[in-house]
């Protein structure tokens, strides 16, 4: 356990001196966006490029994982969303606390740390938990936001979440890595060698612009934010596990092993874009990354530990 702790301890060093140059503005917020910018569009995309470039079709899309993860996520956001209903709060606030609930920091945390704590092989489950986050519920949190407000799920709404799944970045470079890779030859080496060095500026890239942007967030509402840091850290895994392991049996052990750890990451900063966005509970989100992130620390080490015997 100890082990994969020392192992994970650089990666959130590197979050953390994000977080200290932010919170001295030596890193400005605008330059921390321009980061995400560079990150996000270029060196994250030039990184998932190159692994679907590198794996077969087969080995990033399973039926049975993605079915044992849709169910297992399911399961936490129903939980989540009966929850803020509890509460009294309208669709809208349950659609970003159950947002918050589910989605991990895959891409700018979860791919880079574990294809290196983990190993490549971990590259194909991961990009299939990232897959299935932004074409699933990353779609449902539009339809149920713009649709509560307009008492109806318009054609304009299916629209814009077909242009934002066929625009980002991250599900471009995943689509054009898989079709890359069904030509069956290999990319021209000077091609090859470029997104290579693009995408080794994702690792250190995203984690600095994840403490940054942290900088800028508060603890506000934190036992709000300690709930939804639970159901991210703690719930989804071990829902994802009930699922992978016992309920939807998946054949591969590392694969769903790759998919529990994955579950338990940090909520993501693309659920404060959102909720920024549509003007819905910003405050509350960002509380949530925030204490989910700090906690995260000693949380994924612990349950990949746990997972792999305490051997990475």
């Amino acid at each position: 356990m100890l082990a994969i702790f020392l192992k994970t301890v650089p990666f959130f060093a590197l979050i953390g001196l994000g977080y200290g140059a932010g919170r001295t503005r030596f890193f400005t917020p605008e330059a921390t966006a321009w980061l995400t910018k560079f990150v996000f569009f270029f060196a994250l995309s030039a990184m998932l490029f190159n692994f679907a470039a590198n794996l077969t079709l087969a080995e990033i899309f399973d039926l049975r994982i993605v079915a044992a993860y849709l169910l297992g996520t399911t399961i936490v956001y129903l939980i989540a969303t009966a929850a803020g209903l509890f509460r009294g709060l309208s669709v809208s606030e349950c659609a970003v606390e159950s947002q918050c609930a589910v989605i991990g920091n895959v891409g700018f945390l979860g791919i880079p740390m574990f294809v290196l704590l983990l190993g490549p092989a971990s590259a194909g489950p991961m990009l299939m938990v990232l897959a299935t986050d932004l074409i699933v519920f990353s779609s449902l949190i539009v339809i149920l936001i713009t649709g509560s407000r307009e008492g109806r799920v318009s054609v304009r709404t299916l629209r814009t979440v077909g242009l934002g799944l066929a625009t980002n970045p991250m599900i471009v470079s995943i689509l054009a890595g898989i079709a890359w890779s069904a030509t069956g030859r290999d990319l021209w080496t000077p091609v090859e060698e470029f997104v290579a060095l693009l995408g080794a500026a994702a690792t250190p890239g995203a984690l600095f612009a994840i403490g940054a942007s942290l900088a800028g967030k508060s603890a506000e509402r934190v036992s709000v934010a300690a709930w939804l840091s639970f159901c991210k850290l703690l719930l989804h895994p071990a829902a994802v596990a009930l699922a992978a392991l016992v309920l939807l049996p998946v054949h591969d052990p590392f694969a769903a092993t790759v998919m529990i750890s994955a579950a338990a990451l940090p909520v993501a900063g693309n659920v404060y874009m959102l909720a920024q966005h549509y003007g819905v509970a910003p405050q509350r989100v960002s509380a949530a990354i925030l204490v989910s992130t700090a906690v995260s620390v000693v949380t994924v080490s612990t349950i990949i530990g746990l997972l792999t015997g305490g051997t990475p």
